[in-house]
C-alpha cells in the first residue's frame, strides 16, 4: 500500500495550494482526494460544446490586496487585467452596484455632485447605534429606499432570510461610494487567469509527489489509505458525522444557456434584486476576454437551501453551532481544517489562498507569508 505524508480532502484552492507547497517545497508525498470528477473546486471552468469558456459553478472573479497571494498564484498562470463591473436591474433601469453617484442620479433623476450625495446620504441614512445586522449596515449608510430597492429582496433570495436576520459581515462586503467609481472591487490586484482557472490548478498540482484521486468520497476510502497527517477542506460538520446537527449552507442551481448573439448584456454580471427567481445573470465572455462573433454563453443563478454547500450562513445561532465543531476540530491530532467549508467562513478566493499558505507556514515553521509564497523556506 502506498504511504503518504499528507492526505488532503478537496482539490479546490485550499487543498491545491497546500498540496503544491508540501510537494514542491517540502518534498512530501501528497494524496489529494475530491468527490467531484475534476480539480479546482467551485472555480472550475471548461469549454462548453459551443467552444465558450464558462464557469460551471457561477462567476469567479479574482481580486486581492495581497502581493503574496498574487505573486504565489502568478507561478501558475499569466493574467488578463480585468476590473469587475456589475449592474442591477431596478425599476426598468440597469444601474451600477455598489451604489455610487451615477446610481443615485440615474435612479432619482438628480444631478448631485459627490459632495451633495454625501450630504444626501446623511439626510436619508437612519442612525443605528449598534450595527449588528446586514440591514443595519445599509440603512445607516444610504437609507431605507435604496436598501429596499437594491438589498432587501436580493438578500432574501440569496440567503433565504432578510438582511435584518443576517450578520453585518454580508453587506459590509459591499461599499457605498459618492464618486463615479463603478468597479465592484477596489483591490490593488484585479485579474483573471489568462487561460482560465482550471489551467492554473492543473499547473499547481502537476508534480510527481502529488497523486490525485478524483470522483472519490474520502469517507468511503479512508480505511484503505495510509498517511501521517490529514488536511480537510470539506464541510467540518460532515467530518464529524453531523454529531451536533447540520451546519446550514446556501446552495445554488445554475442554468447554463448559449445564445445566438455576440453579446447579451453590457457587463459580465447583472443582478436582479426584485424580479425573477434568479439573483443574477453572468455572461462569461466579459470575464474571459474570449471572442466569438455569433454566440455567447450565460448562466442564471438560483439560490436554494439544498444541494452542494456554497455559502456558510452568517447568523448567530450558526456561529454558535460551528463553535462546537471547532472545539472538536481543535482536539484532533494531525488533522487540519481549512477553507470556506472546513472553517465555516464566507471567504473570498484570495482569503482561502492566504489561509492555506498560513497553514503551510505553520507546518514548516516559516517566519513570514512572503517567505512561504516565494518558496524561500529554509529546510529544517
Amino acid at each position: 500500500m502506498q504511504h503518504y505524508d499528507f492526505a488532503i480532502v478537496g482539490a479546490g484552492y485550499a487543498g491545491s495550494v497546500l498540496a503544491e507547497r508540501l510537494a514542491s517545497q517540502s518534498g512530501k508525498k501528497v494524496l489529494v482526494l475530491d468527490k467531484r470528477p475534476h480539480i479546482g473546486g467551485n472555480a472550475y471552468d471548461y469549454y462548453n460544446e459551443d467552444g465558450i469558456l464558462i464557469h460551471l459553478y457561477g462567476p469567479h472573479i479574482f481580486h486581492t490586496n495581497s502581493p503574496e497571494v498574487f505573486g504565489y498564484l502568478s507561478n501558475f498562470t499569466e493574467w488578463r487585467p480585468y476590473e469587475h463591473r456589475v449592474l442591477a436591474s431596478v425599476e426598468g433601469q440597469l444601474l451600477p452596484i455598489p451604489i455610487n453617484l451615477d446610481t443615485v442620479n440615474k435612479l432619482y433623476g438628480k444631478n448631485f455632485t459627490s459632495e451633495e450625495l454625501g450630504e444626501y446620504f446623511k439626510t436619508v441614512g437612519e442612525p443605528v447605534e449598534d450595527i449588528k445586522t446586514s440591514e443595519d449596515v445599509v440603512v445607516s449608510q444610504v437609507g431605507r429606499d435604496l436598501y429596499e430597492k437594491f438589498f432587501k429582496f436580493y438578500t432574501k433570495k440569496q440567503w433565504g432570510v432578510y438582511p435584518s436576520e443576517l450578520d453585518k459581515s454580508v453587506t459590509s462586503r459591499i461599499p457605498t461610494r459618492t464618486n463615479q467609481d463603478d468597479r465592484y472591487f477596489s483591490d490593488e490586484f484585479q485579474s483573471m487567469p489568462l487561460h482560465g482557472f482550471t489551467k492554473m490548478f492543473e499547473k499547481m498540482v502537476d508534480h510527481p509527489n502529488i497523486t490525485l484521486m478524483l470522483g472519490t468520497d474520502f469517507k468511503e476510502v479512508k480505511e484503505t489509505l495510509s498517511y501521517d497527517q490529514l488536511i480537510y477542506t470539506g464541510p467540518v460538520d460532515e467530518y464529524f458525522d453531523h454529531c451536533f446537527g447540520k451546519l446550514p449552507y446556501r446552495s445554488l442551481h445554475f442554468e447554463h444557456k448559449t445564445l445566438n448573439e455576440e453579446w447579451h448584456q453590457p457587463v459580465a454580471v447583472v443582478n436582479y434584486p426584485n424580479d425573477n427567481a434568479y439573483t443574477r445573470i453572468t455572461e462569461y465572455k466579459h470575464l474571459t476576454g474570449q471572442e466569438h462573433p455569433t454566440k455567447t454563453s450565460i448562466t442564471f443563478e438560483y439560490p436554494q437551501s439544498e444541494g452542494d454547500p456554497y455559502y456558510p450562513v452568517p447568523m448567530p445561532e450558526n456561529a454558535e453551532l460551528y463553535r462546537k465543531y471547532k472545539q472538536l476540530a481543535d482536539q484532533q491530532q494531525n488533522v487540519y481544517f481549512v477553507g470556506r467549508l472546513g472553517t465555516y467562513r464566507y471567504y473570498n478566493m484570495d482569503q482561502v489562498v492566504a489561509q492555506a499558505l498560513t497553514l503551510y507556514k505553520k507546518l514548516v515553521g516559516a517566519d513570514s507569508l512572503a517567505e512561504v509564497a516565494a518558496g524561500k523556506v529554509p529546510t529544517k
